[in-house]
């Protein structure tokens, strides 16, 4: 009987380390397999000038690009621009840099989100988490300014 019972206890200690085995080696493969779509992606917008979208079936996968700007499309010539009215010149205001203007209608979108979010007793971590970043960026974008 204790035969029996020590070769079941091998056994069992060879599968535990047969299973983490496997594990290891499937985590590695998958960020092999996820390096090599991420590269893919990043040379598809490189090249087409579009994010490559994955299937419908992936649904939980956020793919952040990298800090390198979008390569931009050229613009057909437009006509010359009329002389503007002399009140449209006085009342011409700042120019606001666009990407702050972006960042801004971005947190006020997601304030609004969260406003949503509290009154329906909805999860709001999340939320909370986006409206941080985009003030961070506010900030640091700020500061290069």
């Amino acid at each position: 009987m204790a035969d029996v019972i020590s070769d079941y206890q091998k056994w069992k200690q060879q599968g535990e380390n047969l299973r983490a085995q496997a594990k290891h080696a499937m985590e590695a493969r998958f960020r092999e397999l996820l390096s090599e779509a991420v590269s893919i992606a990043e040379e598809y917008r490189a090249d087409f000038g579009a994010p490559l979208k994955p299937p419908p079936a992936v649904t939980a996968f956020k793919f952040k690009s990298s800090s390198k700007g979008k390569p931009k499309k050229a613009k057909p010539a437009a006509a010359p621009p009329k002389a503007p009215a002399p009140k449209a010149a006085e009342a011409k205001p700042e120019k606001v840099d666009p990407k702050l203007a972006g960042l801004q209608k971005q947190l006020a979108t997601a304030k609004k989100k969260l406003d949503d979010a509290k009154a329906a007793n909805a999860p709001t971590r999340k939320l909370e988490d986006r409206i941080y970043e985009i003030e961070d960026e506010l900030r640091l974008a700020g500061q290069a300014v």
